[in-house]
């Protein structure tokens, strides 16, 4: 039997990424986003576009949409990022982080409470954080509102790991490891392609002992 897997934040990145080589593993992939792109529409995968996780209508509309489907992995991957130092913290560094702790931080535990009717024993969800939200990790400061919105979803990972076992559902929180990507401006240490092969293989390894663990993409577990 086919298993389904809904990513969120897939136009582009790791999201689409994601898609890439999910589908080429024979899995039915579910790719949701805000705005579709030409790379994504090539892919051959169900396409749902004007899903903004960071809003509960838009989120609700999907669940009816999704009414009555199984979901086997949940891959809340949608993210955004903005820097911003010390000397930025003026209103509109309030502004900007209050929209990545909305997006990166509530929009993961809202998709997932949202679609909780989709999953079922076996289930498994993942979210992919950042290492920049590990606190015993930082040792190079900055980047204030991006660290609490990924510590932020780090806490709702763990608890959602412990709420959701008693369902037979895993959560893996998830690094990506420094992908390059749009997101990052085209900087970092891997690929798209070397990053998501193992952030796969760090879900095909999750289960109800290890869930609600943090793990980079190459398997090393993180510090809090």
């Amino acid at each position: 039997m086919t298993e389904t897997v809904l990513i969120t934040g897939t136009n582009r990145g790791i999201g689409l990424e994601f898609c890439k080589q999910l589908s080429a593993m024979g899995k039915h992939v579910i790719a949701t986003c805000r705005n579709s792109s030409p790379e994504l529409e090539a892919l051959e995968v169900e396409i749902i576009d004007g899903v903004d996780t960071a809003d509960l209508n838009s989120l609700k509309a999907l669940a009816k949409k999704l009414e009555g489907r199984n979901i086997d992995w949940l891959i809340n991957n949608a993210g955004i990022a903005n820097g911003i130092s010390m000397d930025e913290l003026d209103q509109d560094a309030i502004d900007s982080s209050m929209r990545m702790f909305q997006v990166n931080g509530l929009g993961p535990l809202m998709t997932t409470q949202t679609l909780l009717k989709n999953l079922s024993e076996g289930s498994k969800v993942g979210i992919i954080t950042s290492r920049m939200g590990s606190v015993a990790d930082n040792d190079s400061g900055g980047s204030y509102g991006y660290r609490m919105s990924k510590s932020a979803v780090n806490a709702a990972g763990k608890s959602l790991s412990i709420d959701l076992k008693p369902y037979g559902v895993a959560v893996g929180i998830l690094h990506p490891g420094w992908v390059r990507t749009d997101m990052t401006s085209h900087n970092g240490l891997i690929d798209p392609d070397e990053s998501v092969s193992g952030l796969i293989a760090r879900m095909e390894g999750l289960n109800l002992d290890n869930t609600g663990s943090f793990w980079h993409t190459n398997g090393d577990l993180l510090p809090w």
